[in-house]
């Protein structure tokens, strides 16, 4: 019986920058793109950790009879955006989300998923999705209580890291909660066989080993953002990358 971990594992210690996933291939299986994007919804409730994330950081921003606003960058097919809104619902929270993704196929994807979901969710406030960039929302001039991305920044190259940086610092106003995949041996391992039932006729399985190859380290993020920012732990496999206002206390300067 062939065995279904990788054939070598591959050298961690650095990130693999070459490496590029599939499904970012303008030309890939469009099929095989949306099985992806359809078992996201399974596979990052499972491993992402944004139900706590959401407990601990974004609900208790919410005021009575304010709304919050939350911008999702890099949203792909949605489901972090919908699973926030549901979750909002049940809380009694008016939090009002935006999605954004320059990929067609994925405003495309997530457009469509949701006009389904919110007729099975009838009382919640369904995500809205552009086809835009950060950087575009920056020019506009736009800002948000909350920015967050999920599984983005092991996508960008340094240089990009650090325009997603400038352009949260200038969107949000409260909060902002970069999501990602932190490079391990240990992660790599574990995805490779725990992704197995869920991966066949999709790029799960190949685009998250690529994935956790072209993620950061801890310190290699602190270094892209600067001392404005912080780096704490995620859920396995995970780590955030933080800049919480909320926390900061005010005070009046001495005249």
């Amino acid at each position: 019986m062939p065995s279904v971990l990788p054939r070598a594992r591959p050298d961690l210690s650095r990130r693999d920058a070459g490496l590029r996933e599939l499904m970012d291939d303008p030309g890939c299986d469009l099929a095989a793109l949306e099985r992806t994007y359809a078992r996201f919804d399974l596979v990052n409730s499972l491993v992402a950790g944004w139900s706590a994330t959401y407990r601990h950081r974004i609900r208790p921003l919410a005021a009575t009879g304010r709304p919050l606003s939350l911008l999702d960058v890099g949203c792909g097919g949605g489901d972090v955006a919908r699973a926030l809104a549901r979750w909002a619902q049940r809380d009694g929270i008016d939090l009002r989300i935006t999605g954004i993704d320059p990929d067609a196929r994925a405003h495309r994807w997530a457009s469509a998923r949701t006009a389904r979901w919110a007729v099975r969710h009838p009382r919640a406030a369904p995500p809205a999705f552009r086809r835009v960039t950060s950087r575009e929302l920056v020019t506009a001039g736009e800002t948000f209580d909350v920015v967050v991305s999920n599984h983005l920044l092991h996508h960008l190259d340094p240089g990009p890291v650090r325009e997603l940086v400038a352009d949260s610092e200038r969107l949000a106003g409260r909060l902002v909660v970069h999501n990602d995949l932190v490079r391990s041996p240990a992660a790599y391992r574990l995805y490779a066989v725990g992704v197995l039932p869920l991966a066949a006729g999709s790029f799960l399985r190949t685009d998250g080993l690529r994935s956790l190859r072209r993620a950061y380290l801890p310190h290699e993020l602190r270094e892209l953002a600067g001392p404005a920012w912080a780096v704490g732990p995620g859920s396995f496999g995970h780590q955030q990358l933080v800049q919480d206002r909320s926390l900061r206390v005010h005070t009046r300067p001495p005249r």
